[in-house]
């Protein structure tokens, strides 16, 4: 009986621990993206097709279109997936 209450502390309590991540995931999923909106510092705005992208902790994203490479936090950016592709 011992063994089963411990037990369900454990569970209890990685299930707390996880529930306090808050918008982070336990397993990281690959999204794909067709195209960006990307809006620079000098009010600039930049949209293409999106060659290759990558998030890093906190807010910054880094998203190549055209061969140039941009990186900027992730409130500038708009990532639209066109085409209904289910495995990305």
């Amino acid at each position: 009986m011992k063994k089963f209450i411990c037990i369900v502390l454990v569970v209890v309590t990685t299930m707390v621990l996880f529930a306090g991540c808050g918008n982070r995931q336990i397993i990281d999923v690959t999204y794909s993206y067709d195209r960006a909106i990307i809006r620079l510092p000098n009010g600039e705005v930049v949209d293409g097709e999106v060659s290759s992208w990558r998030d890093y902790d906190g807010e910054s994203i880094q998203i190549v279109i055209d061969g140039i490479t941009y990186y900027t936090q992730a409130s500038n950016v708009v990532l639209i997936r066109e085409k209904e592709d289910i495995y990305g």
